[in-house]
């Protein structure tokens, strides 16, 4: 990642630390607005690039306090879940890189509404930053149903199924939204995935190498 420690450099000072806990906080205050008039505040956050043309360019922006869920029970644990991912990513990377990297998830959820024409939420940049996270600390545990450890990698493998899903079956705007959200993941991390698929693949030929020349001497005697 050297041209983002470039731009860190260069542009380190302006980062919002401590992003994720601003962006939890709007969740909850939208939650509780919600109760007011759910259907207004929705229709009043979301991305909708057809009236983001028409001067209502907050929604830029707001349809990132759109909470996960309106369930009482779940909006707790689902922001404190959010709040860790996010917390550990910045802790991780520093607040400049983990802003970077949640600007490009913006950036493409917002591209991908602009080409689909179709209203967006932050659903899928959110999953965006659970695969950072998981990609990151793949042995961190998580009690599944609150009883079960599971290490975080393998719920990565499972929204990656998701998104795949997503991909194939979906109608194009969740197509889009998928992939353009997701674009994030595979700029930060797409250099380490080539070298470890390289690294796999030498691996297995040189296994096939060393067995194939042991049989070769077996053969010989």
């Amino acid at each position: 990642m050297h041209w983002i420690n470039k731009l860190e450099r260069k542009y380190g000072r302006y980062a919002v630390k401590n992003l994720i806990s601003y962006i939890i906080g709007l969740n909850a205050l939208v939650f509780f607005l919600s109760y007011l008039d759910i259907d207004r505040v929705m229709s009043t956050l979301v991305l909708d690039p057809a009236l983001v043309l028409r001067g209502q360019v907050w929604r830029l922006v707001t349809y990132l306090f759109i909470p996960p869920t309106f369930s009482l029970i779940w909006i707790i644990f689902a922001l404190y879940f959010y709040y860790l991912v996010g917390a550990n990513l910045e802790h991780e990377w520093g607040a400049f890189k983990f802003n970077l990297y949640y600007l490009l998830g913006m950036a493409g959820t917002t591209v991908a509404a602009f080409i689909t024409g179709a209203g967006m939420t932050g659903v899928y940049l959110n999953l965006s930053l659970f695969l950072a996270f998981a990609h990151v600390f793949p042995d961190f545990q998580l009690l599944l149903f609150f009883v079960l450890p599971v290490k975080v990698k393998y719920l990565g493998w499972l929204n990656w199924a998701f998104l795949g899903y997503t991909v194939i079956v979906s109608p194009l705007p969740y197509k889009a939204a998928a992939i353009a959200a997701v674009a994030n993941f595979f700029i930060f991390f797409g250099r380490d995935l080539v070298r470890t698929i390289k690294l796999r693949r030498q691996v297995q030929q040189n296994r096939k190498r060393f067995f194939s020349e042991i049989e070769k001497a077996r053969r010989g005697r």
